[in-house]
């Protein structure tokens, strides 16, 4: 007489994000101050002030390096999208540029390849910046 509530197919479909993308450390944009090459002085003040050690940008040398990783991810890429983005990346004059051609990067090689491979180049991107954990689902926003 009673038959056990089934939910419709679309409210039991599981979620797009599986549990160990929860896991994964956050890729933070690089900051805008750089520590003081000065004294002994500028760096214990820069060191008392900055909120953590990783507030500090990293230094302007390591730039050209993490655009030609950028440049690196899309090698094996053709198209007008892509040669646009190549330009921006060619062009980006701080590493915060670079930080938010990341989403961009993303679009492109997911199109072209496959998400995985997108998701798997991202990676290579994302060791060049800081991380934070992600935040707990305990605590509130």
């Amino acid at each position: 007489m009673f038959r056990s509530f089934a939910f419709p197919a679309r409210w039991s479909r599981r979620s797009t994000l599986c549990d160990r993308s929860r896991l994964r450390a956050e890729a933070c944009p690089p900051s805008l101050r750089f520590a003081p090459a000065g004294g002994a002085w500028q760096r214990a003040m820069f060191w008392l002030l900055a909120p953590s050690p990783r507030a500090a940008a990293m230094a302007p040398d390591r730039l050209p390096d993490v655009r030609s990783d950028f440049l690196g991810t899309l090698a094996d890429i053709a198209g007008d999208e892509a040669d646009a983005l190549r330009c921006r990346i060619r062009e980006a004059r701080t590493l915060r540029e670079l930080w938010h051609a990341r989403a961009e990067v993303y679009r492109i090689v997911g199109v072209a390849h496959s998400q995985g491979l997108a998701e798997e180049r991202l990676g290579l991107l994302n060791r060049h910046f800081p991380t934070r954990a992600p935040r707990s689902q305990f605590a509130p926003l």
